[in-house]
Formats: structure tokens, C-alpha cells, sequence
């Protein structure tokens, strides 16, 4: 039994003494790790974190009361996984398949992530993005069980006894969201729970953290979507959104609970809208360990997928002009992220900003542009600095004027404006670049600025493209061209496993920064002018790995963990592994 199967055993105990549902152990006879469990028979198969199915022993069968509640056969894994499978592919639609998939995970969790595990590439859009979107969106009709715990703003006043619910007496890490900026898609309300139970099994299938201790939540604060609120059966609280004073104290109730209950846990803040994202990050991520994937996790992608294509272009960070169209949390959070590659190259802070632009719904971001938030502010321009420029109705500089003015070496989107990246700005960017590295990331596929295909045939096949969104390869010239996908998914399960394993006390810039540059290794170098800008997902799991131990040891830099070898956070990432099968059981002693 490792440290952390006895450190979990013991924080598994009730302060009341009430005996818990289950627990780990360890077989003097044979030094295995086995669970030892409350409750057999009915109750036990009901618990999908606990149940095998048709794969408990002749003796579990025996010992847990479960003699003639399952065919007679005993299965492996193995063979469980193979008739998932096969029932898996009669389903018709990615929907039907993304349910089929979603009530297995209800039924048996462990079959559930093997199942996905052995088929990843397969399996991972229909689990995760993109159909976890339609899901969302389809959250109050299509909804059968629930994962994860639900917090609604008139239950405030309950919120220890809903915390109280959760069946796990240990928390490694929380992922939770307010629904309110779902996949470029808006606000989804209580619909919006479906991406955090989806982040989470991203977090064991690539990173391999044990699903035991991972809780979804839903800060259900209402939903300013009118479709939901004229929806009689809408499944949430059918309310305009809670904001202001309300808000802010409502989730700092939710964080404070969590830290008295939890206090090593990890937060992971999924969808907040652009004016509580930043501002909630800002506030509590030294208070206890936490990142915001939107914002985070898309840069750090975003600068693997950089490092790539400024390499292959033959240039450095310190040279580029980036424009980036769309100010929101995803767009700054990229941008921050280049200054400070820039500033690494050894240009001043100053320097690098001026060489960042940034536009949002009014334009291009100037000091007097209205509206604007406080992380947006270190990007707008002076009202001089663009004196003799073509300005439309309104005081506003479009994309167009920018792209001809700035003469970009790197134009990223994040605006979820379809077709933004029009053919006659990629062609004038590509007059005067060589090599432009254009990323249209924004997500769904339907809102991405261009298709990878029209970039290609626009600059006559010289552009550096990855996307938000995976796009299927294209044909350019005789040859199939695969798109990098500049996929979240390389980051967020790492960036987490890193931060538990070498038990850091907050995530830092730097961090976020280290777990970038490591994906970025990983990007082919083979001389190819049209390879993928990222991995492929096959590699995704030992990529995680990687970017976990790169994470612990800027966390130690940082003075944000206790020193430890590289051997040492191997050992504790090791300690909090899930190994893709079944433990033994056995009945708890009274």
C-alpha cells in the first residue's frame, strides 16, 4: 500500500465513526492493495465507482452477497471491454453513442474509462469536445443521472450538507463551473455540468489521476439565456444570473467550504464568463491551489503550438507582430503568454506588449475603447499610436486595417466569429510574412475565423495552421495534410496531475508556462512544411506525464512545493495512478 493509499485510508474514517463506504487495505499475505468494502449485494452493484459487473470472483461473489444477482460467468476486463464495445458501435449517432457511453459510466466506472482508454482516439471527441457541446445544449432533455454535485444559489444556506453528499471522503481535485461561457457556445446554465464530469475523466484517461477523487460541481446562479428560461422543463434554477455582491459571496462561500473540508484539493475553474473569469482567478489562486483552464490551458497549448511554428519558420519569439482577434479570457490569457516568451527571448516587458494586439466586438483595443476590463487594459493602444488609420463608424479599427498596418507575423482567433479570417486579410498577411503562423481556435468548427483548407490554398501552402477545433486532414496539391489541434486536453490533465503530485500550494504563471514548452517538445521536427503543429492524441498520455513533472519542478523553483527529485515526483505520480483495472475486494470488518 503506497503512502498515499494509507494517508487516504485514514482521511476516509468519519469524524462521527460511522463506518465509511469503503476504503483501501493492504493483504499482509501478498502486500496487494485491495478495497475493502461497506456493503454488498444490490447496494454494491448500485455504486459505480465500486462496481465490476459480470467481473466479481466466485469469492467476491461469496463474501459480498452477490450470489445470483449476475450471470454465472466471470469475465476479465478484457473480455468486458470487447461486448462494450461491440454495443458501442450499433449505436447510430455520436449522440446516441456519447449516452451509451454516459450510462456505462453510471453502471461501472472503471469498465467505462478502460473501455475509452483502449480506444481513445475514437472515443475522446464523442466523451469530450466536440459532442459534449450538443450534450450541453441538449442538457434538461437528454438528461438520464446525475455526476457530480449541484449547488444552487437558494440553497446557499445548505451548502456544508450538500458537500456533505459526496460519496468520496477525499477530494484530489474540483472541477467547477457557473455554465455561463460553455465552448464558444454562451451561457447553458445548468447544462453546463457536462464539462467538468468530461474534464475530469479527461484527467485519468490522459494523465491517469484516480477518478476516486475527482468532484464536478455546478454553481447553479441562474441563466440569462431565454430559451432555458422559457423552457418549463429546463432542469435548473430558472432565474436571471445572480451577479454583483450576491455572486462574489456566493462563491466565496463555495471556496471557503472547500478549503475547510478539502484544504490540499486542487480547484479547476471551467466556463466562467469573461467578467468573473480573470477577476476569480485573480482572487483565489493564491489562496488555494488553482488555475482557469480557459484562460491557462488555452495559452499553454496555444505557446506549445507556437514555439513549434516560430521554430519552423527559422525566426524567434523576440521578431514576431501578433494580432490576436478576440479579447476575451482565452485571447489575453494567449497573449500573455507570448509577451512572456518575448521577455524570456530578452525584449523588455514594454517591448512585448507593443508588439501584441488585441481586438475585440468594438475592434482594435484602445485606451478609450469602452467597456473594457481590467486584463484587457495592458494591451490597448494609445489613440495616437494609430493616427492616420482607417476608422469605421464609431471610432472602430477592424481586423482588416490592423492586419494591413500592424503586418502580423502570427494572427490568432478566439473571436468565435465564423469566416473572420477572410481571404483578403490571409493574403495581405501573407504578402509581407513568409511563413504566417494563423490559428483560428475558436470552437465549435462552425465558429472557427477560417478552415485550415482555405488557409493553405490562400497562401499558396505557406501558412503555419493549427486550430481550436480538431478539423479532419485536408487535401493541399496531391497531399493529405493533417491540422494540429491545439487541444486543452494536452495541458489541463498534466498541468493537474503535477500540481497534486508535487503537492504545490498554488500554480504560478511559470508553471502554466513549463507544462507549454514541454508540449512543445513533443511537436514533430522533422523538416516536413506541412506537419501538424502538435502531437497526436496517441502520445497524449505520456505527454501528460511529462508536463506533470516539468510542473512539480517549476513549482519547487518557484518555492511553491517542497524540494523533491525527479525520481521523487515520479513516485508520487505513480502514488496517484490509476492502472486501468479492478482491485479486490473484501467485506469490512465490523
Amino acid at each position: 500500500m503506497s503512502r498515499t493509499d494509507r494517508t487516504r485510508a485514514k482521511a476516509m474514517e468519519p469524524a462521527t465513526g460511522a463506518k465509511p463506504l469503503y476504503r483501501f487495505a493492504t493483504d499482509p499475505a501478498t502486500g496487494e492493495t485491495v478495497i475493502e468494502v461497506a456493503h454488498g449485494g444490490r447496494t454494491l452493484l448500485g455504486l459505480s465507482c465500486l462496481n465490476k459487473g459480470t467481473a466479481f470472483s466466485e469469492e467476491e461473489r461469496r463474501e459480498l452477497g452477490l450470489l445470483g444477482l449476475l450471470p454465472h460467468r466471470v469475465l476479465t476486463i478484457e473480455q468486458q471491454v470487447q461486448r462494450m464495445r461491440r454495443e458501442y458501435l450499433r449505436e447510430a449517432t455520436d449522440i446516441e453513442r456519447n449516452l451509451f457511453l454516459s450510462a456505462l459510466h453510471d453502471q461501472n466506472e472503471t469498465l467505462f474509462l478502460r473501455l475509452v482508454q483502449d480506444h481513445l482516439t475514437e472515443m475522446m471527441p464523442i466523451i469530450y469536445t466536440p459532442v459534449v457541446g450538443e450534450i450541453v445544449r441538449q442538457y434538461s432533455r437528454l438528461y438520464r443521472g446525475s455526476r457530480g454535485l449541484y449547488i444552487a444559489y437558494p440553497e446557499r444556506d445548505r451548502m456544508e450538507e450538500i458537500l456533505d453528499n459526496w460519496l468520496h471522503p477525499f477530494v484530489d481535485a474540483v472541477c467547477v463551473t457557473d455554465g455561463e461561457a460553455v465552448l464558444g457556445i454562451g451561457d447553458q446554465g445548468a447544462g453546463g455540468i457536462a464539462i467538468p464530469v468530461a474534464k475530469l475523466v479527461v484527467y485519468t484517461l490522459l494523465a491517469g489521476v484516480r477518478p476516486f477523487g475527482l468532484m464536478p460541481v455546478m454553481l447553479d446562479v441562474g441563466t440569462d439565456n431565454p430559451e432555458l428560461l422559457d423552457d418549463p422543463l429546463y432542469l435548473g434554477w430558472r432565474h436571471e444570473r445572480v451577479r454583483g455582491e450576491q455572486y462574489d459571496s456566493f462563491v466565496d462561500q463555495f471556496v471557503q467550504a472547500v478549503r475547510r473540508r478539502w484544504p490540499s484539493t486542487l480547484l479547476h475553474w471551467e466556463d466562467f464568463g469573461k467578467t468573473n473569469a480573470r477577476r476569480l482567478l485573480d482572487r483565489y489562486r493564491w489562496e488555494i491551489c488553482s488555475f482557469n483552464d480557459d484562460i491557462q490551458g488555452t495559452a499553454a497549448v496555444a505557446l506549445a503550438a507556437l514555439i513549434a511554428a516560430v521554430a519552423r519558420a527559422g525566426s524567434s519569439f523576440r521578431e514576431q507582430q501578433a494580432v490576436v482577434h478576440g479579447a476575451g479570457t482565452a485571447g489575453v490569457g494567449i497573449a500573455d503568454e507570448i509577451v512572456a516568451a518575448m521577455v524570456r527571448e530578452g525584449l523588455s516587458e514594454e517591448e512585448a506588449v507593443g508588439r501584441v494586439w488585441l481586438l475585440n466586438s468594438r475592434g482594435l483595443i484602445l485606451e478609450d475603447t469602452p467597456g473594457l476590463e481590467p486584463f484587457q487594459r495592458r494591451y490597448a493602444k494609445p489613440r495616437a499610436a494609430v493616427a492616420g488609420w482607417e476608422v469605421r463608424e464609431g471610432g472602430r479599427i477592424g481586423l482588416e486595417e490592423v492586419v494591413r498596418r500592424v503586418r502580423p507575423t502570427v494572427l490568432i482567433g478566439t473571436s468565435t466569429q465564423a469566416g473572420a479570417f477572410t481571404e483578403a486579410i490571409v493574403r495581405d498577411m501573407a504578402a509581407h510574412c513568409q511563413r504566417p503562423i494563423i490559428f483560428p481556435l475558436s470552437n465549435p468548427d462552425t465558429k472557427a475565423e477560417a478552415h485550415p483548407r482555405d488557409l493553405l490554398e490562400w497562401t499558396e501552402g505557406r501558412a503555419l495552421v493549427a486550430t481550436g477545433t480538431p478539423f479532419p486532414p485536408v487535401s493541399f496539391r496531391g497531399r493529405t495534410v493533417r491540422i494540429g489541434n491545439c487541444n486543452n486536453a494536452f495541458v489541463f490533465p498534466g498541468l493537474a496531475l503535477g500540481a497534486i503530485a508535487s503537492r504545490a500550494k498554488a500554480i504560478s504563471d511559470g508553471m502554466v508556462s513549463a507544462a507549454g514548452m514541454e508540449i512543445g517538445k513533443w511537436i514533430p521536427s522533422d523538416g516536413d512544411p506541412l506537419g501538424p503543429l502538435m502531437p497526436t492524441l496517441e502520445d497524449a498520455r505520456a505527454i501528460s506525464r511529462n508536463v506533470a513533472v516539468s510542473v512539480g519542478l517549476a513549482a519547487q523553483r518557484e518555492g511553491l512545493a517542497e524540494r523533491a527529485t525527479v525520481e521523487d515526483l515520479e513516485r508520487r505520480i505513480e502514488e496517484v495512478s490509476w492502472k486501468g483495472g479492478y482491485h479486490r475486494y473484501r467485506r469490512m470488518a465490523d
